[in-house]
């Protein structure tokens, strides 16, 4: 019998709340036990949640990542960037394509089609920022490692997107098509456009501050302007992460109020963010793993690989602290949402490899997001940025 939708998501929201309490006795992050909740009652383990409900889910994923990108961008303060400086933008850079770079590497090392090389090499780029700010978040971290881990996350994006679109040229070539300049320059449009999108509505939401004071009524304009936001971007074709990353550091930097919206999103969000791993634990098709092979294998492996390396050379080279060199490699290792988007685009530009990348990204997916938050955890220990009461 398939119940109704709001009666899954009550279940989910009480079965992520007990297994977030059960891998916290183990000390695992809260991230790990929603996932796992999800994952278990989803249509691949105990069929609780049927599939078709899953895929009807997919409005809380923009819902949770619209203020996830919101939250990291109301960080971004002046003084903030002032002190972190082009740090983050290099070593973005440098993980970033390192990631790509060794991934294609070794396929190719290994004879692997080169089309198919350069895709999944492009993929491998993306760095999920969900699960690594809720780590943070969870445990009160603070240090050099944390500061630049929330800027790195959010640039990756805007860098993984262009050096993909790059690639997915370069792929289209050697399959016999033609080249086109819109693949490369429609990207950055998208960039900018969301930014600038992104500001505007910073700027906007500043008016609705002078009349409204009530808490509960601020939280009906954040709420309503980050969708609004998100739901343009989307509809527009344009990253909603950057969009609404963008309308926080607009926001935190012409209002002093900021901190007090940042705070009544905070009274928004928990049950959200649950909801997010939870669902997305459910969409979690552990039945390809068989599927992944030596590609899937190489995938995982060189892209960690590249991510660390990078990470270690981008710091290396801007003088970051010992400990930035250090730590802030593994815990760019989660990979989520903006992979699969990719992973479409991917399939279209080389259709006779759609199965072989798409069991592979998603495979990837399913191991990143289970391990990626509590290597995170980790990570953030050994940097000794995390209380020690946690």
């Amino acid at each position: 019998m398939q119940l109704n939708t709001l009666l899954y998501l009550g279940i989910l929201l009480m079965a992520g709340l007990l297994c977030g309490r059960l891998v916290k006795l183990i000390k695992l992050p809260n991230v790990t036990g929603y996932l796992l909740a999800g994952l278990i009652l989803g249509p691949y383990v105990t069929k609780v949640i049927p599939l078709d409900v899953v895929n009807d889910f997919s409005v809380i994923s923009d819902m949770a990542l619209s203020f996830i990108a919101f939250t990291i961008g109301c960080g971004f303060k002046r003084s903030y960037l002032k002190k972190v400086g082009m740090t983050p933008v290099v070593i973005a850079i440098f993980e970033s394509l390192f990631a790509v770079f060794a991934v294609q590497g070794v396929l190719l090392a290994i004879g692997t089609d080169p089309q198919l090389s350069i895709l999944l090499g492009a993929i491998a780029a993306a760095t999920a920022p969900a699960a690594t700010l809720m780590v943070i978040k969870q445990y009160g971290a603070k240090g050099p490692v944390t500061d630049t881990l929330v800027s790195v996350v959010a640039l990756d994006d805007a860098v993984a997107l262009i050096a993909f679109s790059v690639c997915v040229a370069i792929a289209s070539v050697i399959g016999g098509g033609k080249f086109e300049a819109k693949t490369i320059y429609m990207p950055i449009i998208e960039i900018v456009g969301a930014l600038l999108l992104g500001a505007v509505f910073g700027l906007i939401f500043k008016i609705p501050l002078k009349f409204f004071k009530k808490a509960g009524n601020r939280q009906i304009i954040t709420v309503g302007l980050v969708f609004a936001c998100a739901g343009i971007a989307n509809l527009l074709g344009w990253s909603s992460l950057l969009a609404c990353m963008a309308l926080g550091t607009m926001l935190c930097n012409i209002s002093s109020e900021s901190d007090s919206i940042l705070a009544v999103s905070d009274s928004v969000t928990p049950a959200l963010f649950l909801l997010f791993f939870a669902t997305s634990g459910a969409a979690l098709n552990i039945t390809i793993i068989p599927q992944i092979g030596l590609i899937g294998v190489i995938y995982v492996l060189a892209r960690i690989a590249g991510k660390v390396g990078g990470a270690w050379l981008g710091a290396v080279i801007m003088k970051a602290p010992k400990t930035v060199r250090r730590f802030l490699g593994p815990a760019l290792i989660p990979q989520a949402g903006v992979a699969i988007g990719l992973t479409l685009v991917a399939q279209t530009a080389a259709p006779a490899y759609a199965d072989t990348i798409r069991a592979v990204v998603l495979c990837a997916t399913l191991i990143y997001e289970l391990v990626g938050p509590v290597i995170t955890k980790l990570t953030l220990q050994g940097a000794k940025e995390i209380p020690t009461k946690s």
